[in-house]
């Protein structure tokens, strides 16, 4: 980036653990690495780590070798599903890099990632377009204030368009002019860089460390005029422009303290080139995250809470402050049982440590709210699947911790003395539903035990039992993360199977009917006696089972009155039909009876008032009840059209349309709002990212529940009954 930058090049080249970090977070950098699938994250994370000296040499994707991902999903699958963390040691700091999944279906663990990180790194391909998931999760960083940077890696792909890749950053990242996102180097080939700010050519001919010499006779006016003003124009110095207009020459020293605030203030987004097998850039990038992205110590903590209502407390990142952590990552390691991966934003964490463990607000996930207390065991720092011990970890920094009884994914970690709360970051809301059972009855203890470690780790499922089905349903991020999550619960020994997904259905009258029960026996001391007549009368939508009685002349006795209304109620709660659908929106009225001054009891008039509203639905005419969800569609506007067609199809109701004011400049989005049932929104979520190119996404909540067409009626009834 710059000559007084050049030194550090050739004296740290190895990642040796001679520095310590403790009492210093200052010397630390959190670094999300964030792209899409396929972009070269993990390449390049292993480049770094390589050299670096942290590892060898780089590992492989195709050979199942690389650091990041160790998980025998992600060997098999060759992508990343999980977070991972790589510490890295460059010019006395700290880098912890945090490997994201790029594909959509692992958001969680995207999130969990920039939660934990202070930057994040945007990896962009030479050889291929920025998808829109890239330019989503830009919005969210932007939305957040987080300092970015961009990579373009491959640049040694038969494709590479370097230029191009910068044109497509400065278009889809840097709003209506682009002027935020600018290059600070130029490739000549795989090898050379050409410095725009030093005017230093930087060669990677004999690898890294690379070899710096002038630029020569290299045209970069153009492009170097443009860093320059848009340094100035994000310059605290008010007299910078006014001297650079005049034609003074604004010193090197000034430009690049001036750049670096820009970075780590979040107004300018530099653009570097790397290739990951020549090593090209890679320097030039560790410069970047040392010299230009903030330490955790210039940003402001998250908000956090008192446990017990004590009101917000305003912390600082200080390692003599109080202890405040938040776990990012669970995983149950074979040998060390829970493995707890931490990020640090206040005080200092030791072996022996006794803490608070607290969770809350997930428990609409299958996250019931838990406190307590424990004592930490050993610290690590983890380096991918390797854990390192450490003696101490302090705020600011990312460590593991073995052996936390209760600990889940998103818990806050505080003093025993003085537990705290932080906010939870946001997560995507699961909307494929999977519906599961053990495969044998002996398999559900299995599965049980399966189901709390995979909540542990995975806060964007949800788990749900449900009271209408009675099926187990996982709901997940997409079909990729459905495999994921069936994979690791088999891997745990429990035998699951997927089941068809029932639909909640219910059933009402369409006219009025008349019911007649009867139940009379004599079994040879007190017999059964109890006689009713009701009349069922259909109600409006959402009116639920009322209950009423005209009976005159006290044909049933009063006493009996609440035994009938019981047993009406019940049975209608069962169903009144082989498909044992629940009755709904319906006035049950008893108009007249008979009774028995030996025989006749509250059970005999319970079997009566449910035979009576059985004969009823006989008499009468029976439809089915379906739900209807409310969905919010989210689309870039060149989507819309084939969106409102697929609607149409699976028989949505559009109810309006609006422009999405929340997007950014030149990425026009529309919301669409619509009624759907839920029948056709199983695999929604996948048809929709495969209409939209992954740019689609939608929320959904209950509407109400309303009649099935006749043309759909007779095939959800066969799905019923099968």
């Amino acid at each position: 980036m710059s000559n007084k930058k050049a030194a550090t090049r050739g004296r740290t080249s190895t990642a040796t653990a001679t520095f310590d970090t403790a009492d210093r977070p200052e010397k630390i950098r959190n670094v999300a690495l964030v792209g899409h699938s396929g972009a070269g994250k993990t390449t390049l994370a292993e480049a770094l780590l390589a050299a670096t000296g942290t590892i060898p040499r780089a590992g492989s994707i195709v050979e199942g070798t690389t650091v990041s991902d160790h998980d025998p999903v992600e060997i098999a699958q060759q992508r990343s599903v999980a977070l991972a963390v790589c510490p890295l040691q460059w010019d006395g700091v700290m880098i912890n890099l945090l490997d994201t999944p790029g594909y959509p279906d692992f958001t969680g663990e995207l999130r969990a990632g920039l939660r934990a990180a202070d930057g994040a790194l945007f990896v962009v391909s030479a050889a291929d377009d920025i998808d829109p998931i890239t330019v989503a999760l830009w919005e969210e960083c932007a939305a957040l204030g987080t300092p970015r940077a961009v990579v373009i890696t491959k640049l040694d792909a038969p494709r590479a368009d370097y230029d191009a890749a910068v044109a497509a950053c400065q278009r889809v990242f840097g709003g209506a002019d682009g002027q935020a996102v600018l290059p600070l180097y130029v490739p000549v080939d795989d090898r050379t860089l050409i410095g725009l700010l030093s005017r230093s050519r930087v060669s990677y001919a004999d690898g890294f460390p690379p070899t710096e010499s002038a630029a020569g006779d290299d045209d970069i006016d153009e492009p170097r005029g443009a860093l320059i003003e848009a340094i100035i124009n994000n310059s605290e110095d008010e007299t910078l422009l006014e001297r650079y207009i005049s034609g003074e020459e604004i010193g090197l020293e000034v430009l690049v303290d001036d750049l670096e605030t820009a970075v780590a203030r979040g107004t300018f987004f530099p653009v570097l080139p790397v290739c990951s097998e020549s090593g090209l850039g890679l320097a030039e990038l560790l410069e970047v995250l040392t010299g230009a992205f903030p330490s955790p110590v210039e940003l402001d903590l998250p908000e956090t809470l008192g446990l017990y209502g004590n009101g917000e407390k305003a912390l600082e990142c200080r390692a003599d402050g109080p202890l405040l952590a938040e776990v990012v990552r669970t995983t149950v390691d074979p040998y060390l049982g829970r493995l707890s991966v931490l990020r640090l934003f206040s005080g200092t964490l030791t072996p022996e440590t006794a803490i608070h463990v607290s969770g809350h607000g997930g428990a609409e996930r299958g996250h019931p709210d838990h406190d307590a207390d424990e004592r930490v065991a050993q610290i690590f720092s983890p380096l991918g699947a390797t854990l390192r011990p450490i003696e101490r970890a302090v705020a600011g920094d990312i460590c593991a911790v073995g052996r936390l009884g209760v600990a889940e994914t998103g818990d806050t970690i505080s003093a025993k003395s003085a537990p705290l709360l932080m906010a939870p970051w946001e997560m995507p809301e699961p909307l494929l539903p999977i519906a599961v059972e053990a495969a044998t009855r002996g398999d559900e203890d299995a599965l049980a035990k399966a189901l709390a470690r995979l909540t542990a780790g995975d806060p964007t499922v949800r788990i749900e039992r449900h009271a209408d089905t009675g099926q187990l349903v996982l709901w997940c991020l997409g079909e990729a993360h459905a495999d994921v999550v069936l994979d690791r619960l088999r891997a745990t020994g429990a035998h699951v199977e997927t089941v068809p997904l029932r639909i909640a259905v219910q059933e009402t009258f369409t006219r009025e009917s008349r019911g007649h029960g009867r139940l009379v026996k004599q079994s040879g001391g007190h017999g059964q006696y109890a006689v009713c007549d009701v009349v069922v009368t259909p109600l409006p939508r959402g009116s639920g089972v009322q209950f009423a009685e005209k009976v005159v002349g006290g044909a049933v006795p009063s006493q009996f009155i609440s035994s009938v209304e019981k047993g009406v109620r019940t049975q209608l709660e069962l169903g009144v039909t082989q498909d044992h659908t629940p009755v709904v929106d319906v006035l049950v009225t008893l108009t007249d009876g008979k009774s028995h001054s030996v025989d006749s009891s509250d059970a005999a008039f319970q079997t009566a008032g449910a035979l009576a509203v059985k004969d009823a639905a006989a008499n009468g005419d029976l439809c089915l009840l379906e739900p209807l969800a409310a969905v919010d569609i989210t689309v870039p506007d060149a989507h819309v059209g084939a969106v409102l067609s697929d609607l149409s199809g699976r028989r949505g109701r559009v109810t309006g349309t609006e422009p999405d004011t929340t997007a950014m400049i030149g990425m026009e989005r529309s919301i669409v709002h619509a009624e759907i049932p839920d029948a056709e929104l199983v695999r929604y979520a996948t048809t929709l990212r495969s209409l939209t190119a992954g740019t689609g996404r939608f929320t959904r909540r209950f509407a109400r529940y309303d009649l099935v067409p006749p043309n759909v009626a007779g095939s959800l009834r066969e799905a019923l009954a099968g």
